[in-house]
């Protein structure tokens, strides 16, 4: 079995890669297991400056990598670099604050002494998607890595030469061997991998329906998971907001990455009182944009990855405008070129409402009041991230308990920070990548009572 790399922008086939045999599979999670057992014998400090040695890597090969990433699915060329870079500075933020994050945590008790050892498990298996396909998986294994156990990546199928590229990357670091591989197998060959009593632990970050098929066979060999799926985001604007600044990053936060990214501002819900205003300046923006060719500077918006992908989302356009929506700007669709599109009058019932949306299509939903507003960013099965713009900042506080996410970011875009935790709640999944919770999500912590 093959898997193909087709540049998303031309549909040039640019590399084929053999699928890993039986007998691969078994000696790539054999070499984990093994190396897991001889990793525990390193000290933290070296793992650190390992860990220092790959940020320098990623770094110093920051325009190579890009270019594998832009040309295997089609993100501009500096929205590529700019994801190399932050992989390098989580690399060097972990290697800073890993001993504080691994430190015991003593508890008071009638034993003499009694804490919370946090150690390593083993190989923890990471199934990740193309959309982000260096920083998904960096931000993984940097933390778990790092925490003592060893990472098996099973990368999705059109972005096999990212994944090989990241295995390099730690080979070149100086890890030891069997530290961080790439399996290449199709979804269909996971169970048996899954099942194996060597592998600790699963993380997913895909769609919702992939999320429901690994947590079950997870489930099935009872097997630690961390999901991170699927989000229909509100981006909620409230009347006393500041629309200029809202307008810029609502678009940004939409159309970035061809809006092919869980986070994204999927549905901006506007007060009716400042919903012409808003409309109007993102019209401006969206209409301006240069989407077309990802390895051009000029170009702000790069193809969609695959042609089924962009087919799927003219459909729910569509779907979208027969039941009253309007359409402003974009929708247009040449193989893998969507071209950035906004929708009004947005109604819960419609596909641009009621699903996740994964490209550049912004649609606007006009809520009376604030509660309402609340409302409609609630009425979803999904609970990523979600944006609220207003200059009331106590207000803000007190409405950012109301809605029902994983993040709540005011008057800024939604993103991943190594500092912060990250996951969603409800069909979004579970469990928090990054931070202190994210370092802790795959490690036993063991209690230890001495009396």
């Amino acid at each position: 079995m093959n898997f193909s790399s087709i540049y998303p922008y031309t549909g040039e086939t640019i590399a084929e890669y053999q699928a890993h045999s039986k007998a691969e599979i078994e000696k790539k999670i054999s070499s984990g297991d093994r190396a897991y057992h001889l990793w525990q014998q390193t000290s933290l400090q070296k793992r650190a400056d390992l860990m220092r040695k790959l940020a320098a890597t990623l770094k110093n090969e920051a325009d190579a990598h890009a270019a594998i990433i832009t040309k295997e699915m089609g993100k501009t060329l500096k929205e590529a670099k700019a994801e190399v870079l932050k992989c390098a500075a989580t690399a060097e933020y972990y290697a800073d604050h890993i001993g504080d994050m691994m430190k015991p945590k003593v508890i008071r008790s009638d034993a003499q002494n009694s804490y919370v050892s946090y150690e390593a498990k083993g190989v923890i298996l990471a199934i990740m998607p193309w959309n982000f396909p260096y920083w998904q998986v960096f931000r993984f294994a940097i933390p778990n890595i790092l925490a003592g156990n060893t990472g098996l990546l099973k990368h999705a199928s059109n972005v096999s030469g990212c994944a090989l590229a990241i295995e390099k990357v730690f080979i070149t670091a100086g890890f030891p061997e069997g530290i961080f591989q790439a399996l290449l197998v199709s979804s269909k060959e996971m169970e048996p991998v899954i099942a194996d009593s060597r592998i600790q632990g699963v993380t997913l970050t895909g769609s919702t329906p992939a999320g429901m098929s690994v947590a079950s066979l997870a489930g099935k060999y009872i097997k630690k998971t961390v999901l991170e799926l699927g989000g229909s985001d509100p981006f909620i604007v409230l009347k006393d907001a500041d629309i200029e600044a809202a307008a810029k990053v609502a678009v940004q936060a939409r159309m970035q990455n061809a809006g092919q990214s869980c986070i994204a501002a999927k549905r901006w819900i506007v007060e009716k009182s400042v919903a012409a205003d808003f409309t109007d300046r993102v019209h401006q923006l969206i209409h301006h944009l240069q989407q077309g060719d990802p390895m051009l500077d000029s170009t702000n918006t790069g193809p969609m990855a695959r042609p089924d992908l962009a087919e799927e989302l003219l459909k729910q356009l569509n779907d979208s405008l027969k039941l009253g929506a309007r359409i402003l700007t974009g929708g247009t669709l040449e193989g893998c070129n969507f071209a950035p599109a906004l929708l009004t009058d947005v109604k819960p019932g419609m596909k641009a409402f009621d699903e996740e949306t994964f490209g550049p299509l912004a649609a606007i939903i006009t809520a009376e009041n604030e509660q309402e507003a609340i409302r409609l960013a609630n009425k979803t099965e999904f609970g990523l991230g979600a944006s609220l713009w207003t200059k009331d900042l106590e207000k803000a506080a007190l409405l950012a308990r109301q809605i029902e996410s994983g993040n709540v970011f005011v008057n800024a875009m939604v993103r991943s920070d190594a500092r912060l935790p990250f996951g969603g709640i409800k069909q979004s999944g579970y469990g928090r990548e990054l931070s202190l919770e994210g370092v802790h999500e795959f490690l036993n912590l063991k209690t230890v009572y001495i009396q």
